[in-house]
């Protein structure tokens, strides 16, 4: 297996019970490896904040990670500029721990942080960084020229293509008016 593109370890020695701020950032190439990684047009930026501590889980961390990304239109293959400021809550536990403490049923609280297994004496802030920014993008972005494209397409909108979107078709036929979407 390969290293991760942003990879920023942690070493367990260093983190205690009390929380230590951490700041990180990728570089321009980590951005770029990003980029073609996530299948994005570009990482202009990307960093994130973080405190860190032991508890009796594991390792706790919260913080926010800041984004800067091109993604590609999903209708047109246009640049779509997205910034992203996600907040960031998980817990790193020992693999071992996280297998054998594996319920079949799980029930999340509200402040249920997320899980990463991790082996060794550190673990990887950088790719739990990496993948929270991929996670927070948009699955589908639209750029500017979206609609107008499935509009020449014939693709209808929501409300035209639902149950009482032919009654809207036909009340515009009975009153002479064009159908929606046609001008």
């Amino acid at each position: 297996m390969t290293a991760p593109e942003f990879s920023r370890p942690q070493p367990l020695d260093r983190i205690g019970d009390s929380a230590r701020s951490v700041t990180i950032e990728a570089t321009e190439a980590e951005c770029r490896a990003l980029a073609e990684r996530f299948g994005l047009r570009s990482v202009g930026a990307l960093s994130a904040t973080c405190a860190l501590h032991r508890d009796a889980q594991g390792v706790a961390v919260t913080g926010v990670v800041h984004a800067r990304v091109v993604q590609h239109c999903v209708v047109t293959g246009d640049e779509v500029a997205a910034m992203i400021d996600e907040p960031l809550a998980l817990r790193f536990v020992a693999s071992d721990a996280a297998h054998d403490a594996a319920p079949e049923e799980i029930e999340l609280s509200p402040d249920a942080l997320d899980v990463i297994p991790f082996s060794g004496g550190a673990i990887d802030l950088g790719e739990a960084v990496a993948e929270t920014m991929a996670l927070a993008l948009d699955p589908f972005p639209r750029g500017a020229r979206a609609d107008e494209e499935l509009r020449k397409a014939g693709v209808l909108k929501e409300e035209e293509a639902g149950p009482f979107g032919a009654l809207a078709g036909l009340r515009a036929v009975l009153s002479g008016d064009p159908p929606a979407g046609e001008p």
